[in-house]
């Protein structure tokens, strides 16, 4: 019996683009808008917490609707149309994660509130639109010094001369950093993490694979990630921001590698917007996926194509710090930094040695238009960490990323006024490449001994205030009686006097809310309990 070859073709082919119709697929519905918005942006403590809102005062980042939640309604119709599985949702992106057939996900552009629809499959899509353009540019310091003794982790936070921060007081101290990863198992029964929980500095956990609480499990990659900024086991291994306050999330998934991950991850920025963070690290990356269908290429390397770098971008225009692993590909036919690594305002960390020797796994630069990435470099290789029960050396700019993490943290303790803009650029110019960076290093190791900490201190200290959030009385720190009026948020002047020393303004009977006061034309913002 013969067989005709174009016929046997053919059918293949007819064959492969059945299965194809068939294949489960994810995609990101986008909603033309939100119908709530105005009762959210009305009412903002139904979205946002006090220490967010005040952080958004703070730098004069306007409350607007990409804050507002996605319309519950509009879930609840994608969730409920055939064939369609709702995965997660992102209110800065407005849109939802979903998966089902091509032609039932096709079906959802008929609905009048989507505005389109994004394939993780980059064939199914139309010609790229333009994306979203998101990128726009505490506690009471004391008169001490603080020195541990870091153990096996000196050679890390030594080589930034990062001691300097602590031995001036800014150890994190009043900061929130939340670490986005894969899982922290033992960071809850490690001695080393222990200080976390007995000093209340666990601020909030989130598994959003799972929607519970349960962050001890799957995985310990980010319980070394946590350790190199929080461990605090003085004459064994100290991080780098040992006082700093955390939110533990997980958004990887290590079963696999999807699309729905770098959703997961925009929940979780998201979440730590809401509870006031101040910092994020994520040791997180994404290239390739499962199905080669999803894989980025380095042309999308441009700062507003990947999902989850358009929520890095967002995260920043709200105020949050992001650091970023450059990624492990340097050695790798991906060699560039990964997704989102590429995003203009984050702050992206490769690796070097403790000879500070670029890491030959350390993913390059530039990004796909043109820019330097790496931002900075720290210890990623022969770093110490916590790992499977012990303390031990590790590899990866997940890392290098954490080691400066806590650097930033301790940077916006002593300089909470900052933007994330003006942090970034703090650290860039105290970086030793600064003046000649590349795709390798970009700007260099920073050497934190090159901040004028005297700056700093008249800043932050001078007619100090506190406490700060208040309830009953607030004091100034001052040598003589000053003069004072405190405004509502409005501008309005509502008390005024002098204030001598340890004497305290009474200010129980004020609401809650966001107050000003004027002390020798220096103005503070205040937070009535």
């Amino acid at each position: 019996m013969t067989f005709n070859k174009t016929y046997i073709l053919s059918v293949l082919l007819l064959f492969s683009i059945g299965v194809r119709a068939q294949n489960i697929e994810d995609a990101w519905v986008y909603f033309t808008g939100k119908p709530q918005a105005n009762i959210y942006l009305s009412n903002p403590l139904s979205m946002l917490s006090q220490r967010a809102l005040d952080r958004r005062t703070r730098f004069q980042i306007p409350l607007d609707i990409s804050d507002v939640p996605v319309d519950d309604s509009y879930i609840n119709q994608i969730a409920g149309s055939q064939g369609i599985t709702y995965m997660g949702k992102s209110k800065w992106l407005n849109a939802v994660h979903i998966q089902g057939l091509e032609t039932d996900i096709q079906n959802l552009g008929t609905l009048l509130f989507v505005d389109h629809i994004e394939y993780a499959n980059k064939s199914l899509n139309p010609p790229l639109r333009p994306a979203t353009d998101f990128t726009r540019n505490i506690t009471p310091i004391q008169n001490r010094r603080t020195t541990y003794n870091y153990g096996a982790g000196a050679n890390q936070i030594n080589m930034m001369h990062g001691e300097e921060m602590h031995t001036h007081n800014y150890t994190g101290q009043g900061v929130l950093l939340a670490v986005i990863d894969a899982g922290f198992i033992d960071v809850n029964t490690a001695s080393l993490f222990q200080h976390l929980f007995l000093d209340n500095q666990v601020v909030d956990v989130y598994n959003f694979l799972d929607r519970d609480t349960n962050v001890y499990q799957y995985s310990g990659h980010g319980s070394g990630v946590l350790s190199t900024i929080a461990a605090n086991d003085d004459g064994q291994f100290v991080g780098t921001a040992p006082d700093v306050s955390v939110a533990l999330y997980i958004s990887e998934d290590v079963s696999q590698e999807m699309p729905i991950e770098e959703t997961y991850w925009a929940e979780a920025a998201e979440r730590a917007d809401s509870l006031g963070v101040d910092v994020i690290n994520t040791s997180l990356g994404y290239m390739t996926f499962d199905r080669s269908e999803y894989n980025y290429t380095m042309d999308n390397l441009d700062g507003q194509t990947a999902f989850i770098t358009r929520a890095a971008n967002a995260a920043v225009s709200k105020g949050i710090n992001v650091v970023v692993s450059a990624g492990n590909s340097g050695l790798r036919p991906w060699y560039k930094i990964g997704f989102p690594a590429d995003a203009p305002g984050v702050i992206t960390v490769g690796a070097v040695d403790d000879a500070r020797n670029k890491a030959g796994f350390s993913s390059t630069g530039p990004t796909a238009d043109g820019r330097i990435k790496p931002d900075v470099m720290a210890q990623g290789e022969g770093t110490t960490v916590y790992w499977n029960g012990n303390i031990q050396q590790g590899n990866g700019t997940s890392f290098s990323s954490p080691v400066m993490a806590g650097m930033v943290a301790c940077m916006v303790q002593a300089n909470p006024n900052k933007t994330p803009a003006e942090i970034k650029q703090l650290l860039l110019s105290i970086s030793d490449r600064y003046n000649l960076p590349d795709t390798d290093y970009g700007y260099g190791i920073p050497d934190f001994s090159l901040i004028n900490f005297s700056e700093i201190k008249e800043l932050n200290t001078y007619n100090q205030v506190y406490p700060n959030p208040i309830n009953d009385l607030l004091f100034v720190r001052s040598n003589h009686a000053e003069n004072y009026t405190l405004y509502s948020v409005s501008g309005k002047a509502i008390m005024s006097g002098s204030v001598l020393p340890n004497q305290g303004i009474p200010v129980a009977g004020l609401a809650t809310g966001i107050y000003f006061i004027n002390i020798n034309q220096h103005i503070y913002k205040l937070i009535k309990q």
